[in-house]
């Protein structure tokens, strides 16, 4: 990715994320595991989280699959100190939220999955191609 959707996602990130009470950082996958970009998350500890929430991501995938349940729109992992929110972006990318206990469900819920649409919005988005030359 270049630098400039590097800054694009980051800032879609920060408008919507940072509207969560608590929230502690986040990352955005290609369903093969690679870390996209990140926030508020130290580049080695985003490309472990990536690799990790990809299996999670992956797993469910498989379970819908299994018992027709259609696309995964998001999971929550509820931990002693954290919650972890695995939202489906499309276009080949998931988004992994993580927050303190903090954080309201609900809202979590919420803008993880706005932010996913967003990302996959841009994502999915096709570049312009010059105009064909007449001749």
């Amino acid at each position: 990715m270049t630098t400039t959707s590097n800054d694009m996602i980051f800032s879609v990130l920060d408008n919507n994320l940072s509207r969560i009470a608590g929230v502690k950082g986040a990352v955005l996958l290609s369903n093969d595991g690679i870390m996209l970009s990140s926030y508020l998350l130290d580049r080695p500890q985003g490309e472990r989280v990536a690799a990790a929430s990809s299996g999670i991501a992956s797993t469910m995938k498989a379970i819908s699959r299994e018992v027709d349940g259609g696309r995964v729109i998001r999971q929550l992992v509820e931990m002693d100190d954290r919650y972890l929110c695995i939202v489906d972006c499309g276009e080949g990318s998931t988004l992994i939220v993580v927050t303190s206990r903090k954080a309201r469900l609900g809202e979590l819920g919420g803008e993880a999955v706005r932010t996913a649409q967003a990302l996959g919005e841009w994502l999915s988005t096709p570049e312009r191609s010059q105009a064909p030359t007449t001749q």
